[in-house]
C-alpha cells in the first residue's frame, strides 16, 4: 500500500488516480495525525508526504512528520512533495532520511518511475540476481565486491548512481556494468565527458539545436539526452560543471524534459542517469562550487571505488588480463610473469591506479622482449614512468622543473584536454592555466 499525505484534496485525488491506474494500492490522508495513525497500525510500502499542511508554508510540519514516520517505519521509503521554490527544504528532507522528492507540478511518467525505483530498492532481492554480468570487472577484493553488490542490487531500478573514486579506478567500467545489467541494456549507453564541453556549447551538446539557432548551426543536431532516450546517460567528471550549466542540468534531471536551442517545443526523455567524479563533491557543496540540490538529485545511490593500493590482491589477475589483451591485440606471444615480477608489481604505489598498472605491464612486455618477465624487467619499465621521470627531473632541476614536467606529461596523456589534465594533476582548470602561463607551455 502507498500512503499519500497531503492537505490539498486535489493533490490527493490526482495522485490516487495516477497510482491506482498503475495498479498500486493507495490510501490517501489529509492530516499529520492520520499519517501517524496509519504508520502505527500498518506498514506502507511507500509514503508520499507533503511538506506543508494547513496554512503552514515553512515546511517544518513536513520535516517533523518525516522524522516521526521514520521512528515508526525506519525501512519505509518516503518521497517528499514540494513546490519548485521549496527545493532547499526538500534537500533538507533528504538529509533527514527521505528517499527522494518531487516538485509540483510533476511529470506523471517521471513520478511513476521514481515510485517504482523506491519500491524496487526497498523490496529486497529480485529475480535474475544470479545472472549478474560482471565480466568487465577484474578482481575479488572485499572493497570491490562491496561496490559490485550495490551495483547488482540497484541495476534493475532507475535509481541515479554517483560513482566516486580516484582517476584510473574504473568508474566508466562500473557505469557500463550497471547498464549491462539493467532493463535498458538493449538501449543506448551514452558517455559524456562533462569536463570536455565548453560552457558556450553546453546546451547545444546536451539538448541539441535547430538549424539557424546560432551562427554556425547549419543543420539540426540531436543532443546527448535525446540520443540516450530509453537508455542510460553517463555524465563523467560531473564536478567540472560551471554554476550556470548545473542549473540547466538540474531541470532535466528533475523533470526529464528539455528544449532544443531554437525550438520552443518541450521534449521528454526516459533515461537513467549515472554520474562520476574524482572530485570531493560534498566539499564543493560546502564551498558553494556545486549546487546542493543537484548533488542530492544525482547521488541517490553512491559507490566509491577503492584505489588500487587498497586492493593489492587483485593486481596479479589484472596484470595477466592486461598482458593477455595487449599480446592478443599485437599478435605477440604472451610472456610468463614470474613470481618475483608479480611481487614487484604488487609493491608499487600506483597513483594512477589501474590505468597506470595497465601501462606498466604493456611497457614491460615491450621493453623486455622476453618470454619470462622478472622483477628487474618490471623495475626497468617502472623507471620510465612519468612519475619516475618527474622525480629525476626534480633532482636535477628542482621543484619547478618537476612541476613543469608534471604539467607537460598531463597535457600529453590527456591529448591536450585541459579538464582531463587538471584532473590528473588534482588542480582546477584555472590553476592549470596559471602554470601553463608560468612555464610558457602552449
Amino acid at each position: 500500500m502507498i500512503l499519500i499525505a497531503d492537505d490539498d484534496n486535489a493533490i490527493r485525488l490526482s495522485l490516487s488516480m495516477l497510482l491506482r491506474k498503475a495498479s498500486y494500492e493507495v490510501k490517501a490522508v489529509a492530516t499529520p495525525a492520520e499519517v501517524i495513525d496509519t504508520v502505527r497500525s500498518t506498514a506502507p510500502r511507500l509514503v508520499m508526504l507533503d511538506m506543508n499542511f494547513s496554512r503552514a508554508t515553512s515546511g517544518d510540519e513536513g520535516l517533523t512528520l518525516l522524522r516521526q514516520v521514520k521512528v515508526f517505519r525506519p525501512e519505509t521509503p518516503v518521497i517528499l512533495i514540494t513546490a519548485w521554490g521549496s527545493i532547499p527544504l526538500a534537500v533538507e528532507g533528504v538529509r533527514a532520511g527521505a528517499f527522494d522528492f518531487i516538485t509540483k507540478p510533476w511529470d506523471n511518467a517521471a513520478l511513476l518511475q521514481r515510485v517504482a525505483t523506491a519500491l524496487e530498492l526497498s523490496g529486497g532481492k529480485r529475480e535474475g540476481e544470479g545472472d549478474f554480468d560482471r565480466s568487465r570487472i577484474i578482481g575479488e577484493s572485499p572493497a570491490l565486491l562491496h561496490v559490485l553488490d550495490t551495483v547488482r542490487r540497484v541495476a534493475a531500478t532507475d535509481a541515479p548512481l554517483l560513482i566516486m573514486g580516484e582517476n584510473g579506478t574504473g568508474k566508466e567500467l562500473i557505469a557500463e556494468t550497471l547498464h549491462a545489467n539493467s532493463r535498458r541494456r538493449g538501449a543506448p549507453f551514452v558517455k559524456v565527458n562533462m569536463g570536455g564541453i565548453s560552457r558556450s556549447l553546453f546546451e547545444s551538446e546536451m539538448f541539441g539545436h535547430r538549424k539557424g539557432a546560432f551562427t554556425g548551426a547549419t543543420a539540426d543536431r540531436e543532443g546527448r539526452f535525446a540520443v540516450a532516450d530509453k537508455g542510460t546517460i553517463f555524465l563523467d567528471e560531473i564536478g567540472e560543471l560551471d554554476a550556470n550549466s548545473q542549473v540547466k542540468l538540474l531541470r532535466v534531471l528533475q523533470e526529464h524534459s528539455f528544449e532544443m536551442l531554437g525550438d520552443s517545443r518541450t521534449r521528454h526523455v526516459d533515461i537513467r542517469v549515472v554520474c562520476a567524479t574524482n572530485a570531493d563533491l560534498p566539499a564543493m557543496v560546502a564551498d558553494g562550487r556545486f549546487r546542493e540540490d543537484l548533488f542530492y538529485r544525482i547521488n541517490l545511490i553512491t559507490v566509491t571505488l577503492p584505489p588500487l593500493r587498497e586492493r593489492p590482491g587483485d593486481i596479479p589477475a589484472l596484470a595477466r588480463h592486461f598482458a593477455a589483451g595487449f599480446c592478443r591485440a599485437n599478435g605477440m606471444e604472451m610472456p610468463e610473469i614470474a613470481p618475483d615480477a608479480m611481487a614487484s608489481l604488487r609493491g608499487l604505489p600506483y597513483p594512477g591506479n589501474i590505468r597506470e598498472l595497465k601501462n606498466l605491464v604493456e611497457r614491460t612486455i615491450l621493453i623486455s622482449g622476453k618470454s619470462i618477465l622478472h622483477a628487474a624487467d618490471v623495475e626497468a619499465a617502472a623507471a620510465l614512468t612519468p612519475a619516475a621521470v618527474s622525480a629525476a627531473t626534480a633532482a636535477t632541476h628542482g621543484l619547478e622543473g618537476m612541476e613543469r614536467a608534471a604539467v607537460e606529461d598531463a597535457l600529453r596523456r590527456s591529448a591536450g584536454n585541459l579538464s582531463q589534465a587538471a584532473a590528473m594533476l588534482g588542480i582546477t582548470r584555472q590553476s592549470l592555466y596559471r602554470r601553463m602561463e608560468k612555464y610558457h607551455i602552449r
